[in-house]
């Protein structure tokens, strides 16, 4: 497309921010009567704020790179086709408007906005913005991860397994000794709040079962850049097009190896 102009990744930055304050923040504990339902069963949850703020984002995109596929969470739910496009395409986006839709509709400030860029399979660029922490999180492949302009690396695990603090995403799971390790902990509910957690020193490893790219692709990135590590229950390192039953994160090999031994 003629005129198309690349963005930047603080312009990818910006268009988060200011897509946040126009139709996440205002919602933001002042949710009214029909701005939530259901996607598919109770639990999972999309509000106005999600729709919108997809649709503002995706536009952007397309824009300035008319020939790349965004894979957005909303859109997906609508079109379970982009799944499997956006495994083939050589360079594609994944957007998730509101990471962390349940803790928006509780009112819990834990949760984000997130965006990756993938050319050829590998992630490149990813974004998670958080709202109500006003934290910017921003990865570039080779650039290490950066924080609100400050550079991110992954803390030194305790020597004892029993000493690192596991995160899950099930529920149900909570309290579980996993060999030497737990009682696992429940993680923040949100990919865009545990994964800068994991960087930061929040925890030493997350546990995960849900795998879906939008949730995954960002946080693995930045792993990456901070010198930590994400792979999957088949053994490999965890990628865009990867299609496992599981996804660790952690802060180092040692911890993955462990935590997937015991899975």
């Amino acid at each position: 497309m003629v005129g198309a102009v690349p963005l930047d990744t603080s312009a990818v930055l910006t268009l988060l921010q200011e897509t946040a304050a126009e139709v996440i923040d205002p919602r933001f504990r002042a949710l009214q009567d029909g701005e939530v339902s259901s996607k598919t069963h109770a639990g999972d949850l999309v509000t106005v704020a999600d729709q919108e703020a997809e649709v503002i984002i995706t536009a952007a995109l397309r824009a300035a790179y008319p020939d790349a596929l965004v894979l957005g969470e909303e859109a997906y739910a609508g079109d379970k086709g982009l799944l499997e496009a956006f495994r083939r395409a050589d360079h594609a986006f994944t957007v998730d408007p509101v990471d962390g839709t349940r803790n928006f509709v509780h009112g819990s400030p834990d949760h984000a906005v997130m965006v990756s860029e993938v050319h050829g399979g590998r992630a490149v660029r990813a974004w998670i913005w958080q709202p109500q922490h006003r934290s910017a999180y921003v990865a570039e492949l080779g650039a290490g991860l950066w924080r609100d302009g400050e550079r991110v690396r992954v803390h030194e695990p305790a020597p004892s397994p029993q000493e690192w603090d596991v995160r899950t995403s099930r529920r149900s799971a909570v309290g579980t000794m996993l060999g030497p390790l737990g009682p696992l902990a429940l993680t923040w509910a949100s990919c865009g709040i545990d994964y800068p957690h994991l960087a930061t020193g929040g925890c030493d490893a997350l546990i995960y079962r849900g795998t879906m790219p939008w949730d995954h692709v960002p946080g693995s990135l930045m792993m990456h850049e901070a010198g930590g590590v994400v792979g999957t229950d088949d053994g490999g390192p965890y990628g865009p097009r990867s299609t496992p039953g599981a996804i660790v994160g952690a802060v180092d090999a040692t911890v993955l190896r462990t935590v997937l031994s015991h899975l």
